[in-house]
């Protein structure tokens, strides 16, 4: 039961769980970066202006067709 928690999910996007623990990881890291230049880009809006919504378009490319 607990190995079906942690293996079904990664299994439905072809992964094992390893490979989905390093890029979720990858993933929030991305979101995390993206959430820096989005701050700064609140704070002098002449910066960063398309950093944090290149770095979601990227994201979603590459996760909207998974698991399909």
């Amino acid at each position: 039961m607990i190995a079906k928690i942690f293996t079904d999910h990664p299994a439905s996007v072809d992964e094992t769980y390893f490979e989905h623990l390093l890029f979720a990881t990858k993933f929030a890291a991305t979101l995390m970066v993206a959430a820096g230049a989005a701050l700064v880009h609140a704070l002098i809006p002449c910066l960063c202006e398309k950093t944090a919504s290149k770095a979601v378009a990227r994201l979603y490319a590459k996760t909207h067709n998974r698991g399909a």
